[in-house]
């Protein structure tokens, strides 16, 4: 990658790392299925009558949009909510590259090798590090649990987006796809805000929410999603895609670096341990060797007769 689209992947691994603050910021005015729903009704509104339709049916934004919006963001914003750490957050969700290869395996008959299987095993290994220092630092495990929920519902989400462009009529822009399906979200969320947090979470954010919480939520909606797969989703039509996927990894430190500098959250040794086993997991396991290709002789060229 040239210099300029290194800074550029940095840049986006570092606002996906930032968001994590922002998430935390609006949560305290808001409550965590409305601001899903919020999240996903700016991402959409007036986005999608300037981007153009990605080339698949309706139901495959529904089988996206559904794990995505509601299972991997609207349990994150519950978890954050119960008390899952920001920093914290932003590693645990990088397991979603280990639920995306356990998923392929059983829904889509993908083998897994034994690099991934390597991967997988490390991975775990700083899972179960953070669970145990969740729960003997006091802080809830059910958040931790909710938060390893969003993961999965991601690698789902995954899953359905390897089908989903198999089935496509045409080329995907990235930003197109996630625009459109963030349609899909805000009526399930808006649903069960009003069946488990009431009919007044509405009103209540009307009044509560204050200057930086709306803020924090634009910024999740413009910045963090909508620039942020628009770059990623650019620089992935310019690059390999496994070069490009190699600067998410860098989302987690810049998570933890921004939850330690701006929400003063302190991570232990055990932690930062679990932290770089789940980071070194899902890398080994992502990663794959590049082949050797074959060196064909260049054949010497014949002599040119000279008349």
């Amino acid at each position: 990658m040239r210099s300029r689209h290194v800074l550029l992947a940095t840049l986006v691994a570092a606002l996906w790392g930032f968001n994590f603050v922002p998430i935390h910021r609006v949560l305290e005015d808001v409550s965590p299925l409305l601001t899903a729903a919020l999240r996903f009704v700016l991402a959409a509104v007036p986005a999608v009558f300037l981007v153009r339709r990605p080339p698949v049916p309706a139901r495959w934004l529904v089988l996206v949009g559904v794990p995505l919006g509601v299972g991997q963001f609207g349990l994150l914003f519950i978890a954050m909510d119960m008390g899952m750490p920001a920093g914290l957050a932003s590693v645990v969700l990088q397991i979603q590259a280990i639920f995306t290869a356990l998923f392929a395996g059983v829904l889509l008959r993908e083998r897994l090798d034994v690099r991934q299987v390597t991967g997988m095993a490390v991975a775990f290994g700083g899972v179960t590090l953070l669970g145990v220092a969740q729960a003997e630092g006091g802080s809830p495990v059910g958040a931790f649990l909710v938060c390893l929920l969003a993961a999965a519902s991601w690698g789902l989400a995954n899953v359905a987006m390897r089908r989903m462009n198999q089935a496509a009529t045409g080329p995907i822009d990235p930003l197109g796809l996630m625009v459109w399906v963030s349609l899909v979200p805000p009526l399930p969320l808006l649903t069960l805000s009003l069946i488990f947090e009431g009919p007044g979470a509405i009103p209540d954010a009307a009044r509560h929410i204050s200057v930086a919480g709306f803020a924090s939520l634009a910024f999740i909606a413009y910045v963090s999603t909508l620039f942020g797969f628009g770059v990623w989703g650019w620089l992935m039509r310019r690059y390999e895609a496994s070069t490009v996927a190699m600067y998410s990894l860098l989302v987690p430190p810049f998570g933890l670096l921004s939850a330690g500098l701006l929400l003063d959250e302190h991570v232990d040794a055990v932690r930062v341990v679990g932290a770089v086993l789940i980071i070194a997991g899902v890398a080994a396991g992502s990663v794959r060797p590049r082949k050797r290709h074959e060196i064909v002789p260049t054949p010497e060229p014949e002599p040119v007769e000279t008349r």
